[in-house]
């Protein structure tokens, strides 16, 4: 059949076709306009990533483009309700019980028995601005300068300080004797781990590895591996520490995981705010009368966070710890960072180092 000529039962074919085709189009386009209206029937206030201070009451808002009233709307923050009305008028949220971060608004508007829901979500921050301290230094003690410090524990029971150090092939678990800075026990972790924190709990020692995804359970007085754990729920593993209660783990970010003290499995977390925003690499964990210190990583700063909500309650200036002018002219800045705190709680004492360095620091800190 020559090119151009059609048989007339084809056109007709073609014509069918081209009106399916036509009906179809209509049919998603009208759906699309559908689902558009369906989208757009309801907007919330305030606007999502809207930042606030813990106790602000936060006026929030539905609206309906058709002015449609309710017969109910159900607020929620994270999923748990706080709120029902019976009209649109704005629903008043209370978060001086809420924790910093991003906390999900949705509103469940009925109407006529049916229900449409729609979300914002808004940024909690610290409530003030931390309270600004230094420092007094009250000892000094010697440090293993070979020891890329971690994790670091005072063990009242015995005396002596724990500490887990990082670096490849040299990341150990050891007894440190408090006078003298010397090792009086240790054991090796594989070449093909990277050592990180550390968290005492009984007579257990649980020690987390930097990217390589797992921890290992060590009897405390033997040092003699007892098990191990898968460790997923973070993007990489860093500080520990044990408040009487639970473990608190961070990841580089501004995270603290809770974990369970049995099992070692997460069971929630805070994320760490000041009054500005969020506060990355948390790092080495202490718990000291109800607070958690951290170290900053690669900073002269350690914060005091509000376990209940991460709002950070105090900055401490470490800086000139140990002055730079007696640092030797080789010294590695960038990784032998201020690093390990440890709290003697029955002697009240507090103590703090850094990689590498040669000195562990008992330290009174004041404010300023």
């Amino acid at each position: 059949m020559p090119f151009g000529h059609r048989h007339p039962f084809n056109n007709m074919k073609l014509r069918v076709g081209l009106f399916i085709a036509a009906a179809l189009l209509a049919i998603v386009s009208c759906n699309g306009c559908h689902n558009k209206e369906n989208n757009d029937t309801l907007s919330i206030t305030p606007e999502a990533g809207t930042g606030y201070k813990l106790g602000d009451v936060i006026s929030v808002k539905v609206s309906s483009p058709s002015g449609a009233a309710a017969d109910s709307v159900v607020y929620l923050v994270d999923s748990i309700r706080v709120e029902a009305r019976k009209d649109t008028t704005a629903a008043k949220i209370k978060t001086d019980s809420l924790v910093c971060g991003s906390r999900l608004i949705t509103a469940k508007f009925y109407k006529d028995g049916k229900k449409t829901e729609t979300s914002t979500n808004i940024i909690l921050m610290a409530a003030t601005p931390p309270v600004e301290y230094t420092y007094k230094v009250e000892k000094v003690f010697k440090h293993d300068t070979n020891s890329y410090t971690e994790g670091l524990e005072y063990h009242e029971d015995n005396g002596f300080l724990y500490e887990s150090t990082g670096e490849p092939d040299h990341s150990y678990l050891q007894k440190v004797d408090l006078q003298s800075g010397k090792i009086v026990q240790s054991t090796k972790l594989g070449k093909q781990y990277f050592g990180e924190g550390i968290a005492t709990v009984g007579n257990k020692i649980l020690m987390l590895t930097y990217r390589e995804g797992k921890g290992f359970v060590y009897d405390k007085n033997t040092f003699k591996l007892i098990d191990s754990i898968k460790y997923d729920w973070g993007r990489e593993g860093w500080g520990m520490c044990f408040d009487g209660k639970r473990i608190l783990n961070d990841d580089s970010t501004n995270r603290i995981f809770f974990l369970n003290k049995d099992t070692y499995m997460p069971q929630g977390y805070i994320d760490v705010y000041d009054d500005k925003g969020p506060i990355d690499k948390v790092n080495e964990l202490e718990y000291i009368n109800g607070k958690i210190y951290a170290n900053v990583y690669t900073t002269d700063t350690i914060l005091v966070i509000n376990p209940k909500n991460g709002a950070v309650l105090q900055r401490i200036d470490m800086k000139n710890l140990w002055p730079n002018a007696q640092r030797p002219a080789d010294f590695d800045y960038g990784n032998n960072v201020l690093n390990g705190i440890a709290y003697d709680e029955k002697g009240k004492r507090i103590f703090v180092t850094g990689k590498k360095w040669p000195h562990l620091y008992q330290v009174t800190f004041i404010k300023k």
